[in-house]
């Protein structure tokens, strides 16, 4: 959508750079800390992470505080011209509060609870930690509230997981009463007369579990959307003293991605947690150089996490956490290569980041993590490798703070909708290893980002006036509302794409009665009559545009009613019935794309779309495969990003001329990228 101005997401107004700073590790090594600050002003970092996981550091007994070590760090950040983004440390309780509360323990879907250990292992329900998590947090409020260092407040680290104690059970029922008022509307919605599941005591209802219930389709969405809930109130509870305190200080907690696909976080629903953060962040492990897929498919997966996490609330994210090296988690912990570093975090920035924030400042020197990457390694050196790359990140982000608050306007955008997703995995009569409903939006995704077109990547309850085209694809879960309000964008003028095993059931995981729901089948000018899936060595194609692509997975055999045909299946039952159709609606048009079809296919389809609704790149470069071109924009200029994501030399043409924008040098025609290399342009923003 088109946004001008700039938005400005912390009272800094300059790119961040820096990290987690743990220093609670290294009390007992004042030398460290000493050498810590001027390795700080040597890597070009101005802003730390603090606090995350040092509650038994701020706390070493109940009721026993020792701020004193976290009043010097924070001193000496600040004197260093530095920012500190303080943390509240829920993220790991001490010893102490677990041996002397247990209920602050989770207990697991099997109803065991879990010994003191890891991370993130509490209840959020717990009365018990709520008030804990509350007495810490606004003592670090009175304390460093008015600092002029402190710019922002981490919440706790990574919320996840879930806890089926006792007080969990009566807030799921609480949840559930308030939703649906009285048991009848419960019933009704989770079809509770199968299987003789039909409940007439709010207390029979239990979260679902493997010695339990699991085959309610109804109770596992709604329990999804439970604990996305408490993890909101349990994040509420913690930021209240915050903002009563400190009401002017903007609040954050880091949000993540999921699976080596790099998909978005499955277990909570981010699109709602979004609503209760001033700013969007996000932790980003890509598994750069994988033997699985190339640089180029990589960065463009990262490309849809990052147009889905700015859109979130339609503003410039921070990237909170990567890594200036390797990791330790993967199943393989390959190190950056040399300009790997500078060309994601510029990618990054590219796409919405006002920062470049790491995990971690000074590896750990015991446990799982002594071995993740960090600027700092053990040799505790500013001459080796990754040091010098990350300051050489730093030193150029403090060349863009022209860029922080800039947009990237779209005209182009993806529903993506976690509740659709856990639903369609839910869901059992198709293929229980291609699903892989986020997978496919990235494949609808990746023939824009490969022509340097914008895209948003938005959720059902964001608005979709502005945008020239929508594409839903696989939106297996559709409520009434949704589909009203994807009828009024293609009435009103909009072209919207859909695909196969969409709007199959409600927001309750219940078919619509008559199959698919009369509105689409309006919309669309077809109705799907059967779902076909393929085994992986099944075959069918489809015929477009006389061309034949592979199909698989997946097909909807249609009926035509007032839709255009403008592809076939090409074999089995449905051979020569229509795959591709184009219905005139309102003022618009709806496309339905009825099977998975291979990539060739995605790319000569969208290349009509494009050429049809004029979508066009902001900059005219022209380039082969592995070069991305991303831009970001305020009310008078165009800030180019031109990255080669590949191994290999690249030739790119640029079609007008833009301005280098460090140096300033006027640039037009052909130019080389060496392997991994970035160059940043400037041109004016003529509407």
């Amino acid at each position: 959508m088109e946004k001008s101005g700039k938005s400005y997401v912390t009272p800094a107004r300059r790119m961040l750079h820096g990290g987690d700073y743990n220093p609670d590790q290294w009390l007992d090594v004042p030398h460290v800390l000493r050498q810590d600050i001027e390795l700080m002003r040597l890597a070009h970092t101005n802003t730390y992470s603090i606090g995350i996981f040092a509650w038994s550091a701020l706390e070493p007994e109940e009721g026993v505080y020792t701020f004193e070590w976290l009043d010097q760090i924070i001193n000496d950040i600040h004197q260093n011209g530095g920012n500190v983004i303080l943390a509240t440390p829920s993220g790991a309780r001490p010893a102490w509060l677990s041996q002397a509360y247990p209920e602050v323990l989770r207990v697991d879907e099997r109803r065991v609870r879990q010994l003191h250990g890891g991370r993130h292992n509490h209840c959020f329900s717990s009365r018990v930690y709520r008030q804990k998590t509350q007495q810490i947090n606004r003592l670090l409020a009175n304390r460093y509230g008015k600092h002029p260092a402190l710019l922002m407040w981490h919440i706790s680290n990574e919320y996840g997981g879930e806890c089926h104690c006792n007080q969990c059970q009566a807030a799921f029922r609480a949840w559930l009463q308030e939703k649906y008022k009285t048991l009848d509307r419960l019933n009704a919605a989770w079809w509770g007369a199968f299987w003789s599941h039909t409940f007439n005591e709010w207390s029979q209802i239990e979260s679902p579990s493997p010695i339990g219930e699991s085959m309610v389709h109804g109770l596992n969405l709604d329990w999804r959307r439970f604990v996305t809930d408490q993890t909101i109130d349990f994040y509420q509870n913690e930021i209240q003293p915050l903002r009563e305190v400190t009401p002017n200080i903007p609040v954050t907690t880091n949000f993540m991605a999921d699976t080596d696909d790099l998909i978005p976080f499955q277990s909570l629903d981010y699109s709602q947690f979004a609503k209760y953060v001033d700013v969007v962040s996000w932790d980003a492990y890509p598994a750069w150089h994988n033997d699985k897929e190339s640089t180029s498919r990589l960065a463009m997966k990262v490309g849809f996490i990052n147009d889905l996490f700015r859109n979130l609330k339609q503003q410039p994210f921070l990237l909170m956490e990567s890594t200036p090296s390797a990791v330790n988690w993967h199943p393989v912990n390959k190190a950056k290569r040399p300009g790997m570093h500078l060309l994601s975090s510029m990618q990054m920035i590219a796409h919405g980041s006002d920062s470049v924030l790491y995990f971690q400042w000074r590896k750990s020197r015991g446990s799982s993590e002594k071995f993740h990457g960090a600027v700092v390694d053990h040799d505790g050196s500013s001459e080796n490798r990754v040091f010098q790359e990350v300051a050489e990140v730093g030193r150029l982000l403090e060349h863009l703070d022209e860029v922080v608050g800039t947009h990237r306007p779209a005209e182009v955008a993806i529903l993506y909708d976690w509740e659709n997703n856990w639903a369609f995995d839910d869901a059992q009569g198709f293929s229980n290893d291609t699903k892989r409903y986020p997978q496919t939006l990235q494949e609808h995704y990746r023939a824009f980002y490969e022509r340097d077109i914008p895209v948003d990547v938005i959720t059902k309850e964001q608005d979709f006036d502005g945008y020239k085209l929508l594409i839903v694809p696989m939106l297996y879960l559709v409520s009434q509302e949704t589909i009203e309000r994807l009828n009024r964008f293609v009435a009103q003028g909009g072209t919207l794409i859909s695909t196969y095993l969409t709007g199959l059931v409600d927001e309750s995981d219940l078919t619509y009665f008559g199959g698919w729901p009369s509105e689409l089948k309006t919309m669309f000018g077809i109705e799907p009559v059967e779902n076909d899936t393929l085994y992986p060595m099944d075959k069918n194609g489809v015929k477009f545009r006389d061309k034949t692509y592979e199909l698989k997975d997946y097909a909807t055999v249609l009926k035509v009613v007032t839709a255009e045909t403008f592809g076939v299946y090409t074999e089995d039952f449905y051979a020569d019935t229509a795959a591709v159709t184009r219905n005139n609606h309102g003022e618009g048009v709806a496309w339905y794309i009825g099977g998975r079809l291979e990539e060739r296919f995605q790319n000569d389809f969208y290349a009509e779309i494009i050429s049809s609704l004029n979508l066009l790149s902001p900059l005219q470069i022209e380039h082969l495969e592995g070069v991305s071109v991303q831009v970001r924009i305020d009310a008078s200029s165009i800030y180019g990003f031109i990255m080669n994501f590949s191994e290999e030399r690249k030739t790119i043409e640029l079609k007008k001329p833009v301005e280098d924008y460090l140096t300033g040098e006027r640039l037009i025609g052909n130019m080389l990228l060496q392997p991994y290399e970035v160059r940043i342009v400037k041109c004016n923003n003529k509407k």
